[in-house]
């Protein structure tokens, strides 16, 4: 498993010379740092409804906090944010955008509005944010794969990118963002701790507010986290990659079946426990990939994973990303596919993926050099 970054809630050190990067810190580090400055802890909340409420990016907006203490966090403190660098739109109004990290390094979010068919209007604002630069996890149809591992990203570089996308919303919409899917660039599970301190940020009362039934956390089946999140954000909803529905086939494009860890017997006792724990189902993602997983077979097996436990089935038409060999599957067989899982019984949607034109659609999303 790939280290987490350091979770700082401990009362940061003022006579270190580089400045403290504030939103690293989650609400209990912000008191400790005010502490620490000779402050009391609530200077601290205040500081924390102004980066994740009112996003400031300067200390002369916190208009509620002393001059004299807005010049000396001047001198000891960052509020370093990411830089949106490149913005693009697709034909569907989807829109993707190219962010730099303090470190220098890029990532990618996406903003998915979804129209009423009937009257035009927006239904519903999502975005789909990165947790990590690349992947470690290597499954072999996913652009974000093709990078490899880079860096986790601090709670505040998630929360940043719902932050800007939800203003480029309301610009072009008129409207908050509804909901924000950890879909994008990266395990989430192998970011574990700044996941989950970047959900606290955004369904806080004095953070950005959104109802944890309005957050969607993906991973490719990481056993042991699924159980933890199941104590530990039991509120938001879960989506399982699971792209195929035997060990077999499902290890020859997603290595992190390969261990006895993460395979499907693993993945179906942490299911059965995640369900029982917090009482919501799950989501199976399953992307259809012409002649590898789209048989009839694999539609009945598929139904047998449904089984496990209360559960859903999302299949997505393949986005192809050069390179990488795989095609989406033919509409004949997405549709009897889909006939052999409502004869049995299961739930299903179809995602067709927005964004396409601009890369921006599941599994399109990477970045050349970081």
């Amino acid at each position: 498993m790939m280290p987490d970054a350091p979770l700082h809630t401990a009362p940061a050190s003022t006579a270190a010379t580089a400045p403290v990067r504030l939103k690293t810190l989650d609400r209990a580090g912000l008191e400790a740092f005010m502490e620490a400055l000779g402050q009391p802890a609530y200077r601290g909340r205040q500081l924390f409804k102004w980066l994740y409420q009112k996003g400031a990016t300067d200390f002369a907006a916190m208009s509620d906090l002393p001059k004299a203490l807005r010049a000396r966090l001047e001198q000891t403190a960052t509020l370093d944010a990411i830089r949106l660098d490149r913005l693009q739109t697709a034909s569907d109004q989807t829109a993707k955008g190219l962010f730099t990290l303090p470190s220098g390094r890029q990532i990618e979010a996406v903003l998915i509005p979804d129209f009423d068919d009937a009257t035009g209007e927006v239904r519903r604002l999502t975005v789909c944010v990165s947790s990590q630069v690349g992947c470690a996890m290597g499954c072999t149809f996913c652009a974000t794969g093709l990078m490899g591992f880079r860096q986790n990203l601090t709670a505040g570089e998630i929360f940043d990118q719902v932050w800007q996308m939800n203003r480029l919303a309301e610009e072009r919409f008129g409207k908050r963002i509804t909901n924000v899917v950890y879909m994008g660039m990266g395990e989430p599970l192998l970011n574990y701790e700044n996941v989950l301190r970047s959900l606290d940020l955004l369904t806080h009362p004095d953070g950005f507010g959104l109802a944890p039934r309005r957050i969607t956390v993906s991973t490719v089946g990481l056993a042991r986290r699924i159980k933890q999140l199941a104590h530990d954000a039991p509120r938001v909803n879960l989506a399982v990659s699971l792209h195929a529905p035997t060990d077999p086939k499902r290890s020859r494009i997603m290595p992190v079946n390969r261990s006895e860890a993460t395979d499907l017997t693993a993945l179906r006792e942490a299911i059965r426990y995640y369900t029982a724990t917090t009482g919501t189902g799950v989501t199976y993602e399953y992307c259809m990939f012409h002649g590898v997983n789209d048989t009839d077979a694999d539609a009945r097996h598929l139904a047998e994973v449904v089984r496990w436990a209360p559960s859903k089935v999302n299949l997505i038409m393949y986005n192809p990303v050069e390179g990488l060999g795989f095609t989406r599957s033919h509409e004949d067989r997405l549709n009897r596919f889909i006939r052999i899982l409502v004869e049995e019984g299961v739930t299903v949607t179809v995602r067709r993926s927005r964004g396409q034109d601009i890369d921006a659609a599941c599994g399109q999303l990477a970045v050349k050099a970081s």
